[in-house]
């Protein structure tokens, strides 16, 4: 039986890639298993930099795989199983290495809001995507009720739940969930692009810029204050003078993360 969740590692970049193509990589505990062994992978890895999360086949995840979800005989059961997804869209948010999804086909359900987990969103030209879920008696999950807000708005993310429309790519973009589309041809490639590019940033920048900006419970003053701790210790870190450095000097700095 293969792995529902496949990881491979280059040049510091890790791709996890769901791998259930036959369910339209929909969610079940094998899969969501997968997924926190591939985050404790890039989490214990300090060569990691960069990950990419993608599926395999025609779509990137359908959300919950529904026959699972309806065998599940209980209460507790069922709960478990939906903590343990919304961990998944939680690590991702919370770890210090900057996350690209690479959606190579429709994102449907909780599959949408695993995407809107990661920090930057790459999709193929040709992708749908729904909150599909009131159509089945449900509610957003995967942190899809504090995702969708943020990335388009109050009645935009109530209107794509309320009526789970499905959406194609050029709609998604226009409202702020996509940053890129692409042909089928140049998904990957625009995307490897990318992740070397923040694989060779200063990690310790991209960390604290993710966490800054994820953090939305924080005031003007908060901002402020986090600013004057945290940017004094990045000026004294050896990532800062080189980045200085490389500038002066006219070339690519050699970031080390110290």
């Amino acid at each position: 039986m293969e792995n529902a969740v496949l990881f491979t590692v280059k040049e510091h970049v890790a791709t996890i890639t769901l791998n259930r193509p036959q369910s339209l990589n929909s969610m079940n505990d094998a899969l969501i298993d997968g997924l926190h062994e591939a985050l404790d992978k890039v989490e214990r890895d300090a060569d990691i930099r960069c990950a990419v999360l993608t599926g395999n086949g025609k779509a990137f995840c359908a959300g919950g795989d529904l026959p699972f979800l309806e065998a599940l005989p209980d209460a507790a059961s069922r709960r478990a199983f939906i903590i343990k997804v919304g961990a998944v869209a939680k690590r991702i948010t919370a770890m210090d290495k900057p996350f690209i999804a690479m959606v190579n086909g429709v994102a449907a359900g909780a599959g949408v809001n695993l995407m809107l987990a990661c920090d930057l969103v790459y999709a193929v030209n040709t992708a749908r995507f729904a909150q599909s879920f009131a159509k089945v008696g449900l509610i957003p999950d995967c942190g899809g009720l504090y995702f969708l807000p943020k990335a388009v708005g109050l009645h935009r993310a109530k209107e794509l739940m309320f009526t789970a429309d499905l959406i194609d790519a050029p709609t998604a973009e226009k409202y702020g969930m996509l940053n890129h589309i692409c042909p089928a041809e140049e998904l990957a490639g625009e995307v490897e692009k990318m992740a070397a590019r923040l694989a060779a940033s200063s990690p310790l920048s991209l960390a604290l810029i993710k966490k800054y900006v994820n953090n939305t419970a924080m005031s003007l003053d908060d901002v402020l204050d986090t600013e004057a701790v945290a940017q004094t210790l990045c000026m004294a870190t050896e990532d800062c003078k080189e980045g200085i450095a490389a500038f002066k000097e006219k070339r690519a700095p050699k970031f080390t993360g110290k």
